[in-house]
C-alpha cells in the first residue's frame, strides 16, 4: 500500500472519530441542554463526515487501487497526490475552526476564512482529478 494512501486512510479514520465525537456532543446539548453556543459544529460534524471521512477514504483507496497509469510512474504524479491530501486537510480544519466562530462572531476575517478553506478544499479536489484522470482509461 503507497504511503499517501496510508495516510489519506489513517486521516480519515481520525476524521471518521472526530465526526462522531462532535455528534455526541450535539446530541448531548440536545438533551442535556449544556454548551448552547455549540449549534455551530453542525456544519463541522456533516464537513468531519462528508470530506474527513468519506472524501478522504475514496482519495486514499483509488489512488492505490485504480489502474496503473505506466510502468514509470504507475500512479501518476505522486506531487499532486501530496498536494490534494495538504490542501484537503488544511481547507478542513480551517472550516473546523472558522465555522463555529464566524456563527458565534461574525467577524470578517473568519468570513474570509471559510472562503479560504473552500477554496483549499476545491484545490484538492482539482489536484485529484488531474492526477487520477489519465488512470481512468479502457482496458
Amino acid at each position: 500500500m503507497p504511503t499517501l494512501t496510508r495516510w489519506f486512510i489513517k486521516s480519515a479514520l481520525l476524521y471518521f472519530v472526530a465526526a462522531l465525537l462532535v455528534g455526541v456532543l450535539l446530541a448531548g446539548q440536545r438533551v442535556l441542554d449544556f454548551l448552547a453556543p455549540i449549534e455551530g459544529l453542525v456544519p463541522v460534524y456533516f464537513h468531519l463526515f462528508m470530506v474527513g471521512w468519506l472524501t478522504q477514504l475514496i482519495f486514499g483507496v483509488s489512488y492505490w487501487m485504480f489502474p496503473r497509469r505506466s510502468r514509470d510512474e504507475p500512479r501518476g504524479s505522486e506531487g499532486l497526490g501530496w498536494a490534494a491530501f495538504a490542501a484537503l486537510n488544511a481547507g478542513l480544519l480551517l472550516r473546523a475552526l472558522a465555522e463555529p466562530i464566524y456563527g458565534v462572531r461574525a467577524d470578517p476575517m473568519w468570513g474570509w476564512a471559510l472562503v479560504l478553506s473552500a477554496g483549499l478544499q476545491w484545490a484538492a479536489g482539482l489536484a485529484y482529478v488531474a492526477g487520477i484522470w489519465g488512470r481512468v482509461k479502457e482496458r
